[in-house]
Formats: structure tokens, C-alpha cells, sequence
């Protein structure tokens, strides 16, 4: 710009111009004030997509955390804010003296693990901050959907406690019963005791995942694809949502209910990422030595310590009132005391204590560019556990058995066993370092895949050497779900998104395929006549599938839980070696297990199923589909897939109903696949839908989509989203 001098008028109006046009250049480019709590509706859009899928329109990320809130709310009621409420410590000041053990495990770990919440960035505290603020403006608007004496204080800090690691309940019960059968309680016994906890660490044989990704040399487009397919009971709140704040983050996924950044599957412009459980052995329980001249003194290296002494108290809800309890628990710098008995002070110490990064490092997993990016955030070691595969635009595709994993100084204990420790040394204090993980980069064959086996056979090209590099890697693992997947993606063929769809819901029953022949052979030497002899003609022609149209593999399913011990009163599944006449070995790992170990108790079985079956059904050649159904609402369909240990891919696993049918009630919910082309092209379907409330129109209305093994696609630019739009709103206005 030229500027000509025309004396001193001039001069004085050209500044005078300029600081004016400066002071609104300021002010137009000055961080908004941030908005308050209750008027943080004004910030952001709520776009809901055909089956309730909301996308979230934020201007920032705290507004992105109290719509993420709200929308949580709306389809689960009350679940997200009752868990901000466990997590906050204040559960029994609503529901009474029960639910006190979970505020004393709390109690424990927030203190210690909070104090470290303003290091935390402020992007992170903002969705925090954010998230509490749009639980508190949901609970303040449907007070009568609550408890009475529900708070709406919460804070950032309570939803960061949703995702603080405590020492694991189950596992002190399981050591102190060891300890003494009938134990006598202790405070330290009693405050381990956490329903909630325990709640998380239960489960059956149907909880996994599968997940699958494929190089651009594997696929038809010359794009990466990559499979999210979890297996959990159909109540543990995996939920579809689009997060927008333009410029600073753009994500796709699971968010799941509870709080804000249990993110455990999804994408990006650029990568995305899925998750599968893993065996990681994360903690030791240590056995010191009292100091014999003070009571609250522990010995190492020969050195008198002292243990930390706190009284922890509890108010719990007494009829209109509240009454408090107070326990004194004990902890040492290695870990929480668990128990002290006999001259010992049992310390459980184990990986991610303290840890509260956790929101932290999904957060930059989520804004990600690129797979060295991804992988700086994954090296924060916030995420404990589970393998993560991963795909990306730039067409690399990976897996690494992620485990924040101890360096341990002696071999790994047992969960029921107690460790001396008298030295330093003899107590780990550092992790297997992240580059020493099993991992896999881009492999021969194109792909990689796991469903919750040992990572040894990521990719049977580049198979990941057997011989263990610490003696606390998961020990090498081909479940029959597994070897199904290799014979289905192993080979060198090109999919298209839609093939990997199709592959993902095959019917496949490997167990069938790998003993059916020795139980044909072991009924027929026995001459079978009447309905044996019809159901065995009935197995013969059986294609060893759990199609919803086959005949004979409800016989099969019957069976086998027969003959695995399932049917007996104990109901108590036998172990593979009294089952299988070979069992799973690494010398034979594609082809094990397989065959009868017992043929005279797989006839007797056989005998007994062919009796249940007609008895309970009417008939023999009964379909999959007739028995196996999803209910939801008013929806009432047949489905295909099986349980885990039927060797199924598609895995579901049933309950029975009043009616004798059995309905679907866990395993495959939410299945998600993308091609990452310049834009991601992605399907997905949540089986149980987006909203757990009945009068929903979002609660049933996937049911009929995902039984016929049929997807919805997903709606992830602007103007696929503007297109799919049903509802627009801005959550929280009055």
C-alpha cells in the first residue's frame, strides 16, 4: 500500500483511521468469552441423521462436551449422569448404604489422581468442564426422571473421574480368599469391594471384538479399509456420534455412555482406529515384612518406611437424611495396601495408578493427521490396555498389542499369590518400553486382523516371533473365531468396502466343521433308529452354518453344550482337553482344535439333544432363525450368528425367553467399516440402537437392519449430513 503525506490534517485522520480500524481488527479477532455454563445451547447445533445419529456442531470444544452430554442423556436417560455421581463419590448420599463401597474406592484414588488435573491441556479440561455442565443442565431440566436428592454440581473434575484406573476389586477378593477361605473383614478388605468396578470386569465368552484392516494393495479401490466390529453384552452403551469444532477436531466413532472420551473405535478425515480386549498382565501383588518395632512401618532394603494413614468418610442417604461412615485405609509409594496379616503388608500395585491422561491422549488420537502423530499420542501409555488397529488415508495400516505393561524384575505372579519383596529391586517400577510391544507395520498379504487372540498371528506373512520378549506378553493364541477370519481375509484377493461387510456377517460355525465328522462317525457305529437316527440324517445334510434359514444347527448347538458339560447341574464348561481329541497347539495352529475327545459321551449327548430339541421345540429341523431372535420394542425378527465357542465370526450370544425362544442380548452391536479415500466412505449399524429408552423412536428401529445383516450409510461431510437431517436443535435451550 502507498501512502501519499497531504499535511498535517491528513496525517492526524489517516491515524486516527488506522487505530479505529485496529481497535475492530482487535476486537473481531479477540477469543470469545467463553460462555456460561447455562448458556453454553448458544454454541452449538445438534444435527440428528436417519436412525438418531447426532452430529455435533460446536464453536468449541467445551460446547462440544456439554452437547455430547445432553445428547448421552437423551437416549440413556439417567445412566451417564448416575455414573458422573459414582465417580464423584457421592453415590450412597443418593442411594443409600449400598452403594457406599463404590464412594470408599473412589474416595481412594480421586484425590491423588485429581490433584493432577490442572496439568491436563485446556482443551481437555474444556470437554470435561463442558460434558459436567450438560449433565447439570439435563438433571436440572428432568429432575423428576432422577432420584430425589440427585446433585446437578458436577464439575470437570467428577466426569475426568469416570475414567480414573482403581485397583481391581475382583482380583483383591479373589487373593484374600486365597488368603483365608473365609476372611474376616477389614477396611481394606471392605473398601476393594467396588459393584461398579466388578460390574466392569465380569462378563461371558461372547465379550471380544473383531477388527480388521487392509492395505490399498488388498482393496478394490486402492484405498484402506479398516473393520470395527466389538462384542459386549447389548447393555454396555456403545454410542454413534459425530463430533465437530471446525479446525479443531472432526470425528466419527464410539463415545461411549458415561463420559466423554471412552473412545474405543472410529475415524477421521485422515486414520481411524478399533479396538480389541487383550490378556495384559497389569499388576503384582507384593508381600513386605512389618517393621517388627512399629506397627505402621514396612521394611525394604533393610530401611524402616513409614505407610500413609487416611480416614476416609462416606455420607450414605438414611430414610430423609444422611448419616456418614468413616474407614481407615493404608497406603505405601508402591501401591494401596490391600491387607495385613502375620508379620505382612500386601501391597496391590498395579499399571495406570494415579494416571489421569487418559482424555488427554484419545483427544490428540482423535485430531490426528497421520500415523506418526497417532502413535505419539499412543506412546502416552494413558490407554492401559486392548490391541488397536489402525488404517489411514496415506494407505498404512498397523497393530500393536498396547499394553502399558510392568517391567517385571521376576516372573509374573499369579493373581491368588502374593510376591516377597524385601528389595527395591525385587519390585517393578518402570514399563516395557512402547517400541518393544508386539507390533505390526504394513505386512506382507496386506492385512491385519485380531479378535481378541494373542497378537502372534497378526499376519501369518509376518507372524510375530512365538518366543515371547517378556515373560508377561500374552502367550501365543489362535482362538477357532481367529482361524475362521484367516480363512476368510488371508488369501490375496481385493475387497471392496461392501465385500468386507459381507465377509463380516458370514454364518460360518468352525467348531461344526471340525468335529461334525466325529460325531456322525460315533452315533452311526451305534445303529441309531427313531429320531436319533432321523436327527443324524438331519446333521448329515447341515451346511455348518447359523444362518437364520438352516436345519440342524440348532441340533448342533443343543449338543455341544451337552457334551462341553454346559447342560449338567454344575453347569460348568469342561476343559478343551476332555472335549477336543487334539487341542489348540502352535505346531498346528490352523488346524486345532479339532475332533472328539470322549465319542461315547458325544452318542449320550446326541441322545439327550435330539430329546430337548423336539421337546422344547416340536420339532427337529426347527431353523436357526425360528429360535434365535432379536427382540427390541416391538420388533420381534430371526438372526443369524452364534456364540463364541461355536467357532462363530458373527458372534451373538441369547437368553432364554419366557417363550422357550432365545433372544439376542449380546455380542455383535455396533459394526463400523471406512474406506479412507480423500473423503471416508463408511457403513455402519448398532444393532440395539442409539437410545436404550423404549419410547424412543431411536430404541428399535436398527433391530430388522441388523438381523438381515444390512447397514445404514454414514453420514460424515457437511453436506451428507444436511442431507440425511431429520431433527436440528440446539440442546439445553429453554
Amino acid at each position: 500500500m502507498s501512502i501519499q503525506w497531504q499535511g498535517k490534517s491528513s496525517v492526524r485522520y489517516w491515524f486516527g483511521s488506522m487505530a479505529l480500524a485496529g481497535l475492530c481488527l482487535l476486537a473481531n479477532n479477540a477469543p470469545a468469552r467463553p460462555a456460561a455454563a447455562g448458556e453454553l445451547w448458544r454454541e452449538v447445533e445438534v444435527v440428528r441423521t436417519a436412525h438418531g445419529v447426532p452430529h455435533i456442531r460446536a464453536r468449541n470444544l467445551r460446547a462440544a462436551g456439554y452437547a455430547l452430554a445432553w445428547v448421552q442423556c437423551e437416549d440413556y436417560g439417567t445412566a451417564t449422569p448416575m455414573a458422573v455421581l459414582s465417580a464423584s463419590g457421592r453415590w450412597a448420599s443418593v442411594g443409600g448404604y449400598e452403594r457406599i463401597e463404590t464412594d470408599f474406592l473412589y474416595g481412594r484414588h480421586r484425590p491423588g489422581t485429581l490433584a493432577k488435573y490442572p496439568s491436563l491441556s485446556k482443551d481437555v479440561r474444556d470437554v470435561y468442564e463442558g460434558f459436567a455442565a450438560g449433565v447439570n443442565r439435563y438433571i436440572s431440566e428432568h429432575a423428576s426422571d432422577f432420584p430425589p436428592n440427585m446433585p446437578a454440581d458436577f464439575t470437570g473434575q467428577d466426569v475426568a473421574a469416570v475414567e480414573i484406573v482403581t485397583l481391581s476389586p475382583r482380583k483383591v477378593r479373589a487373593f484374600l480368599n486365597r488368603l483365608a477361605p473365609t476372611p474376616t473383614p477389614t477396611p481394606q478388605t471392605t473398601a476393594a469391594g467396588s459393584a461398579a468396578t466388578a460390574a466392569v470386569e465380569s462378563g461371558d465368552g461372547n465379550d471380544g471384538s473383531n477388527a480388521w484392516a487392509f492395505a490399498p494393495s488388498r482393496t478394490r479401490s486402492g484405498r484402506a479399509i479398516l473393520l470395527r466390529n466389538p462384542h459386549l453384552a447389548w447393555t454396555a452403551g456403545y454410542y454413534e456420534a459425530h463430533m465437530t469444532v471446525p479446525g479443531v477436531v472432526d470425528f466419527y466413532g464410539d463415545f461411549r455412555i458415561g463420559g466423554p472420551f471412552s473412545v474405543i473405535g472410529g475415524f477421521n478425515r485422515d486414520l481411524g482406529w478399533s479396538t480389541t480386549n487383550n490378556e495384559a498382565d497389569l499388576d503384582e501383588i507384593y508381600a513386605l515384612d512389618v517393621d517388627p518395632r512399629a506397627a505402621d512401618r514396612y521394611l525394604l532394603d533393610g530401611v524402616s518406611h513409614p505407610m500413609k494413614r487416611e480416614l476416609l468418610t462416606a455420607e450414605f442417604r438414611n430414610g430423609e437424611g444422611l448419616s456418614s461412615e468413616t474407614r481407615e485405609v493404608w497406603s505405601t509409594p508402591l501401591g494401596p495396601v490391600i491387607h495385613r496379616d502375620g508379620g505382612k503388608i500386601y501391597v496391590f500395585k498395579f499399571a495406570g495408578d494415579g494416571e489421569i491422561r487418559g482424555g488427554e491422549q484419545f483427544l490428540k488420537m482423535m485430531r490426528s493427521r497421520s500415523i506418526a502423530e497417532w502413535k505419539e499420542a499412543m506412546k502416552m501409555r494413558a490407554r492401559m490396555t486392548s490391541n488397536f488397529t489402525y488404517a489411514d488415508r496415506a494407505g498404512n495400516i498397523y497393530l500393536i498389542w498396547n499394553a502399558t505393561l510392568p517391567l517385571l524384575p521376576h516372573p509374573p505372579g499369579e493373581d491368588t499369590v502374593a510376591l516377597p519383596a524385601r528389595k527395591s529391586t525385587d519390585i517393578w517400577t518402570r514399563y516395557v518400553p512402547f517400541e518393544e510391544l508386539p507390533q505390526v507395520l504394513n505386512p506382507p498379504g496386506g492385512y491385519v486382523h485380531n479378535e481378541n487372540s494373542s497378537p502372534h498371528y497378526t499376519n501369518i506373512r509376518a507372524k510375530v516371533d512365538i518366543r515371547n520378549a517378556y515373560p508377561n506378553f500374552e502367550k501365543p493364541e489362535l482362538s477357532l473365531r481367529s482361524q475362521l477370519a484367516l480363512q476368510l481375509i488371508g488369501g490375496d484377493e481385493k475387497f471392496s468396502l461392501e465385500d468386507v461387510l459381507r465377509l463380516k456377517n458370514n454364518y460360518r460355525m468352525l467348531t461344526a466343521e471340525r468335529v461334525k465328522p466325529d460325531l456322525i462317525a460315533a452315533v452311526k457305529a451305534t445303529n441309531p433308529t427313531g429320531d436319533v437316527a432321523s436327527a443324524l440324517a438331519l446333521l448329515e445334510k447341515w451346511d455348518n452354518t447359523a444362518s437364520p434359514e438352516s436345519r440342524g444347527s440348532t441340533l448342533f448347538e443343543e449338543w455341544w453344550a451337552t457334551y462341553s458339560g454346559l447342560r449338567r447341574p454344575e453347569r460348568v464348561m469342561l476343559p478343551n482337553e476332555r472335549r477336543f481329541a487334539k487341542v489348540w497347539t502352535a505346531d498346528d495352529p490352523f488346524n486345532t482344535p479339532r475332533g472328539l475327545a470322549d465319542p461315547t459321551r458325544a452318542v449320550e449327548s446326541f441322545t439327550q439333544a435330539v430329546a430337548e430339541v423336539k421337546r422344547r421345540y416340536g420339532s427337529l429341523d426347527v431353523t436357526w432363525g425360528e429360535v434365535h431372535r432379536v427382540r427390541r420394542g416391538a420388533v420381534d425378527v430371526p438372526v443369524g450368528g452364534c456364540g463364541n465357542d461355536l467357532g462363530c465370526f458373527r458372534v451373538l450370544g441369547f437368553a432364554r425367553s419366557g417363550d422357550g425362544k432365545l433372544a439376542a442380548n449380546g455380542g455383535d452391536g455396533w459394526v463400523l467399516a471406512v474406506e479412507f479415500g480423500d473423503t471416508p466412505r463408511a457403513y455402519s449399524v448398532l444393532g440395539y440402537g442409539q437410545s436404550s429408552l423404549p419410547a424412543s423412536p431411536w430404541h428399535a428401529d436398527q433391530v430388522e437392519m441388523f438381523a438381515r445383516g444390512e447397514f445404514k450409510k454414514v453420514a460424515f461431510t457437511e453436506s451428507d449430513v444436511n442431507a440425511q437431517a431429520v431433527r436440528r436443535y440446539r440442546p439445553g435451550q429453554p
